[in-house]
């Protein structure tokens, strides 16, 4: 049976829904705000998160207020398939993939409603058993680069494992000092982003430095050029994708099949792609991580929930949102994180 197959004919009945807003700083130097999506019905509510990047969009929704028709008696599938007749963006959006981002903020609130309307958990309406999950901590490296920010985090946590973003200061002294850590489990060249604050230019130098420094790293998101192809074609066996991935279709147009790829529930913008990829992944052999998006409220919890649930062994960048800080506090969870699926619902209780 196919994974969307055992959810899509959960009742559920919404009354209302509220919008709830997040804000923190964060260790990128930027104010963080996500907007949390409650819908309520029969006594319960269900949560999902909207983790669009730009403050703006989130101004507008909570400015906007709950407009939305969302009341109503539905099946799990009914209510994704009138969300998608909605516009729901008061405003356009910054950035088209925020667009995918808000559809799973409301459906997973809705597959959180259903569940707990229905006195069920997630896993268990599944089938699937929750695993102890294997995270890594995602961090960029300061400007300019120094293994101070790493270190502020493996220094009380000599356990932590690192997904690290190379940038084009980091000089051959910051890389030894790196892989004398024995730390890193992945480097993202974040090769593939266009406008934002993290793009990186193609450097087939520090491609070749990178990949061979970190011998037993995975290598997410290069950009493969006449010039830094060459380079990484030895490495082939050890490049994942991330940014392009938010479809089957985009695994399929992959320019070689992947041992690996990144599946971030909110890229993938709904409940049935999401699980669809899950289930195409399983059948091709084709290994999953999980990723965030610097997410504040229940979200960072569902899409550790979805992590333990298909891809647990895997280097998951999913740790608690409380290693962002700078210093993080102590008492964190470490790797791996026993199994906290709520009692109902899709929630984690960690």
């Amino acid at each position: 049976m196919a994974t969307w197959d055992r959810i899509k004919d959960l009742p559920l009945t919404i009354e209302e829904y509220a919008l709830e807003r997040l804000q923190r700083d964060v260790s990128t130097g930027f104010l963080r705000v996500t907007t949390v999506i409650r819908l309520q019905g029969g006594g319960h509510d269900g949560v999902g998160e909207d983790v669009s990047y730009e403050a703006e969009d989130q101004d507008a929704l909570q400015a906007a207020g709950p407009v939305l028709p969302l009341a109503g008696t539905w099946t799990l599938e009914s209510f994704c398939d009138h969300l998608a007749t909605l516009d729901l963006w008061p405003e356009p959006p910054r950035h088209e993939a925020s667009r995918l981002y808000r559809v799973w903020a409301y459906e997973s609130a809705a597959l959180d409603l259903a569940l707990r309307q229905a006195g069920r958990a997630l896993h268990e309406v599944l089938g699937r058993e929750p695993r102890p999950l294997t995270f890594v901590m995602s961090l960029r490296l300061g400007q300019p680069s120094t293994i101070a920010p790493l270190r502020a985090r493996l220094d009380p946590y000599p356990t932590l494992r690192f997904k690290l973003d190379p940038t084009a200061d980091w000089d051959d002294a910051l890389i030894a000092e790196l892989v004398a850590t024995g730390a890193v489990d992945s480097v993202d060249l974040k090769g593939l982003y266009e406008g934002s604050v993290v793009d990186n230019a193609a450097d087939p130098d520090l491609y070749r430095r990178v990949a061979e420094a970190f011998p037993d790293a995975w290598i997410e998101d290069p950009k493969l050029t006449p010039e830094t192809d060459p380079v990484l074609a030895p490495y082939r066996d050890r490049i994942t994708w991330d940014a392009p991935i938010h479809s089957v279709a985009d695994i399929d147009a992959l320019p070689f099949p992947p041992r690996m790829v990144n599946v971030k529930p909110s890229r993938l913008g709904g409940l049935r792609p999401l699980l669809h990829c899950y289930d195409t992944c399983d059948e091709r052999g084709i290994g999953m991580y999980g990723g965030g998006q610097f997410e504040l409220g229940p979200g960072r919890g569902q899409i550790q929930y979805l992590a333990s649930l298909f891809h647990p062994d895997t280097p998951n960048d999913v740790a608690p949102g409380a290693y962002d800080e700078d210093p993080p506090p102590a008492g964190l969870p470490t790797s791996p994180i026993p199994p906290a699926p709520s009692a109902v619902g899709f929630r984690w209780d960690g």
